[in-house]
C-alpha cells in the first residue's frame, strides 16, 4: 500500500509541476476574469461614446424638425445638421473623413418617414440601430397623429401583455429559483464536460506515454499494472481538484464585486443566492462521480496503445459519449421533465451530467438521486473490475495497434500473468 501512494503522490506532483498544467491554469484564470471584467474591459477600449455627426438631406414632408426632437431626448452620441450642399459633395466629405455619415429622410407609400444611412463602411451597426430607433419613434408619433389617436391610447396599446406563472406542485421552484438553478448548472455543465474530458484524456496520454518510453515495463516488475491504473486515477483526481479550486477561487473573487450587476444582466440567472447548500454538494458529486467513470474508461483504452499518435483515435468514442451527453443537457435546460430527458439520467454515461440537470432545476424525490449515484457507483465499480483487467494485460502490448480487438488479447494475457 506504500507504494500505491508513492505512486498516487508521483502522478499528482509530476503532473502539478508541468508547464502545461501550471500554463493552462494560468491561462483558463485569466480568461475566467477577463469574461467576468468584459464591460470593463470594452469600456477601456470603447469609443461608442464618441459624437459623430451626420448631415440630414430632409426629402420628407417637414419631419426633420420631429426627428431631430426625438434624436436629443434619445440621449444617443449623434448630432444632426441639415445643409444645402449636395448629395455627392457630401459623400465625398464622409469618406474624406470631414464627416460620420449621411441620413436621408424620405417617405414611405403610406407617406410615413424612412431613411437612408450612409457611412463609409456599414460595420458600426451601433449607429444604424440609433437611426432606426428614434425614426421608429418618429414613425409611430406621426402614425398617431394621423390616426387621430391619443399618446395614452398608443401607450397602452403597445405596453407588454403580462403573464402570471403559477406552480401548483408543492416545493415548486419559483421562478427566481428556477432561473437561478438554471445557471448554476449551466455553469457546472460547462465544468463538467471539459474536465471530464480534458482529465480523461490526460490518464489514457499518460499510459500511453509510459508505454512507449518503456517505462511500464519497469513500473510492472516492482508496482502490479492494477495498483498503476488506480494511483494515476487518484492522482490526476485530485490534480483535477487542485486546478479547478484555484480557478473556482479567481473566478469568485472576480465576480464577487459585480455579482448583483451580473445579476440584474441575466435576469437573476446568476444570483445563486437562493440556490440550496444540497445543489452545490451534488455537483459535487455528480462531478467526482463522472470523473472517476470516464476516467477509468479512459485508463484501460490509453493501456490498448503503444504509440502516443493512437490515444486520440481509441478515446474518440468516449468523446463522442461526453459530447452527446453535454447536448442532450443543453436540450434539457429549457425542458427538464422532458421523458427523454429522465430515461437518459438513467443512463450511467450520461447521469452525471443529466440528473444533476434534473437535481438543480427540479424537486426530484430523493429515491430518484440515490438510485442514480448507485447506478454510477455499480458501473465505475464493474469498470474498474474489468478495467483493471484489460489493463494488467493492455500493458504488456506493444507495437501498433489502435483497435478495440485488442481487448480480447489483453484479456488473455491478464489471465496468463
Amino acid at each position: 500500500m506504500n507504494k500505491f501512494w508513492i505512486m498516487v503522490a508521483h502522478t499528482y506532483l509530476n503532473k502539478l509541476k508541468t508547464k502545461s498544467f501550471i500554463i493552462t491554469t494560468i491561462i483558463t484564470a485569466l480568461i475566467l476574469y477577463g469574461i467576468s471584467n468584459i464591460t470593463t474591459i470594452i469600456d477601456m477600449f470603447d469609443n461608442s461614446e464618441q459624437t459623430k455627426e451626420f448631415t440630414v438631406i430632409d426629402q420628407s414632408e417637414g419631419y426633420y424638425d420631429q426627428f431631430e426632437a426625438n434624436l436629443a431626448a434619445s440621449g444617443f452620441p449623434l448630432t444632426i445638421e441639415t445643409s444645402d450642399k449636395e448629395e455627392k459633395e457630401l459623400e465625398k466629405s464622409v469618406l474624406a473623413g470631414e464627416l460620420d455619415g449621411i441620413i436621408v429622410l424620405t417617405n414611405d407609400a403610406n407617406q410615413l418617414p424612412q431613411a437612408t444611412v450612409k457611412t463609409s463602411s456599414i460595420t458600426d451597426s451601433q449607429v444604424f440601430t440609433q437611426v432606426e430607433q428614434v425614426l421608429q419613434q418618429t414613425k409611430l408619433e406621426i402614425g398617431r397623429e394621423k390616426l387621430g389617436l391619443q399618446t395614452n391610447d398608443l401607450d397602452q396599446l403597445f405596453t407588454p401583455v403580462e403573464v402570471q406563472k403559477v406552480a401548483l406542485e408543492d416545493n415548486a421552484k419559483t421562478e427566481e429559483e428556477l432561473n437561478q438553478a438554471r445557471g448554476l448548472v449551466y455553469v457546472l455543465l460547462f465544468v463538467i464536460y471539459f474536465s471530464v474530458i480534458f482529465y480523461a484524456s490526460m490518464i489514457a496520454t499518460e499510459v500511453a506515454t509510459e508505454k512507449s518510453s518503456r517505462v511500464m515495463e519497469i513500473l510492472i516488475s516492482s508496482v502490479s499494472p492494477v495498483k498503476q491504473m488506480f494511483a494515476k486515477l487518484i492522482g490526476i483526481g485530485l490534480l483535477s481538484i487542485t486546478q479547478m479550486l484555484v480557478i473556482l477561487i479567481v473566478g469568485y473573487a472576480s465576480i464577487q464585486a459585480k455579482i448583483d450587476d451580473l445579476s440584474a444582466m441575466t435576469g437573476g440567472m446568476f444570483g445563486f443566492s437562493d440556490i440550496p447548500t444540497s445543489t452545490f454538494i451534488y455537483a459535487g458529486i455528480y462531478f467526482l462521480l463522472g470523473y472517476f467513470l470516464f476516467a477509468t474508461l479512459a485508463a484501460f483504452l490509453g493501456s490498448l496503445v503503444s504509440r502516443i499518435e493512437d490515444v486520440q483515435q481509441l478515446i474518440s468514442p468516449m468523446i463522442f459519449i461526453i459530447v452527446g451527453a453535454f447536448m442532450i443537457a443543453m436540450f434539457g435546460l429549457t425542458n427538464p421533465e422532458a421523458p427523454f430527458i429522465t430515461v437518459t439520467s438513467y443512463i450511467p454515461f450520461f447521469t452525471p451530467m443529466i440528473m444533476f440537470l434534473r437535481v438543480g432545476m427540479l424537486n426530484i424525490p430523493f429515491w430518484e438521486i440515490a438510485l442514480s449515484i448507485a447506478i454510477l457507483l455499480g458501473s465505475i465499480i464493474v469498470l474498474a473490475v474489468f478495467g483493471a483487467r484489460v489493463y494488467k494485460g493492455g500493458v504488456l502490448i506493444y507495437g501498433k495497434s489502435s483497435s478495440f480487438k485488442d481487448l480480447k488479447r489483453a484479456l488473455m494475457l491478464s489471465k496468463n500473468k
